[in-house]
């Protein structure tokens, strides 16, 4: 078979693979992690997420608009069956990406699996792990993100935790919600870690 051939089959292979994965990302009813709001500060949502376990890759850089794709690409390759036994694992949302220095990419599993229960990946690059618990302030926002976007939302978010005396904890990060071709009812969210007081805490009811 030419080259050619060999790419333009490769690159329709992996078109195919974001499509189903992002339809997926897209169908109602799709699972999406727990959560507990714990306080509100104007937009931002101080939340609580018990531990969970997630299909993990790094990236080339934190920069969403350069490696957000690849990222994507390399965990929806894992839960649509490249894995030593050929498993689908079904898609969840959001999509997280790390903004650290040493950037990274993962789904949350659905939350019937534990680490163990679930296949050995494929490729070397992707890593299932368990999350520890731990409590995000969240600042969500609608409509088509970028690079740009999500610098000023993590700005203004860590304005909102300096005005509360709420330091951040870690890296920012950015969690989306949506498949590319959704045009209403975007959900965007920036998030950061934050060392919270669990004890006496009064619960509010889960935000959707």
């Amino acid at each position: 078979m030419k080259p050619k051939i060999v790419w333009t089959l490769a690159a329709l292979g992996a078109a195919t693979l974001i499509g189903v994965a992002a339809y997926s990302l897209s169908s109602p009813g799709i699972e999406t992690p727990e959560y507990r709001v714990l306080r509100t500060f104007d937009k931002v949502e101080i939340r609580y997420y018990p531990s969970m376990v997630v299909a993990r890759t790094p990236v080339n850089s934190a920069s969403f608009d350069q490696s957000g794709s690849n990222g994507f690409r390399e965990i929806a390759g894992y839960i649509f069956g490249g894995n030593a036994r050929n498993q689908k694992i079904a898609m969840t949302a959001p999509v997280v990406m790390n903004l650290s220095d040493s950037a990274t990419m993962y789904f949350v599993m659905p939350k019937e699996y534990a680490a163990t229960d679930l296949p050995q990946p494929n490729s070397g690059r992707v890593v299932v792990a368990e999350e520890a618990p731990k409590v995000l302030a969240v600042l969500r926002y609608g409509g088509f993100t970028n690079d740009r976007e999500i610098s000023a939302k993590c700005s203004e978010l860590g304005e909102t935790l300096a005005l509360q005396g709420l330091q951040p904890e870690g890296a920012f990060m950015y969690m989306g919600y949506n498949a590319p071709w959704d045009v209403v009812n975007r959900r965007n969210e920036v998030a950061v870690e934050i060392e919270w007081p669990m004890s006496g805490t009064q619960l509010q009811p889960r935000a959707e």
